[in-house]
């Protein structure tokens, strides 16, 4: 769980990334829950960006990838949703939270 400092630290990191997924009419399969998986081990913050022809709605959805992915919410605002899951990459340059 990360504190409130540190998510308004992603929140502004986050502000500046495109969305690097997108959440369709599909609804969260597991392949874009892989994908998604996948990205957090390579980024660590991840953007999302749902649809709008998605049945479910934007903080459910980024609720359930948290959820199931072990993740932390760093903001969700309208279609988009922002991620972040530390990597358990050795090679890989972490963010680090104040």
């Amino acid at each position: 769980m990360i504190t409130t400092k540190q998510r308004a630290y992603l929140r502004g990191l986050g502000n500046a990334l495109d969305p690097v997924a997108q959440i369709g009419k599909e609804g969260l399969t597991e392949n874009a829950l892989t994908g998604i998986n996948l990205l957090l081990e390579a980024r660590e913050l991840v953007k999302i960006k749902v649809l709008k022809n998605c049945d479910e709605d934007t903080k459910t959805l980024a609720n359930e990838i948290a959820a199931r992915l072990g993740a932390d919410i760093v903001q969700v605002i309208g279609y988009i949703c922002i991620l972040y899951k530390k990597s358990t990459r050795k090679d890989f340059k972490h963010i680090q939270l104040p």
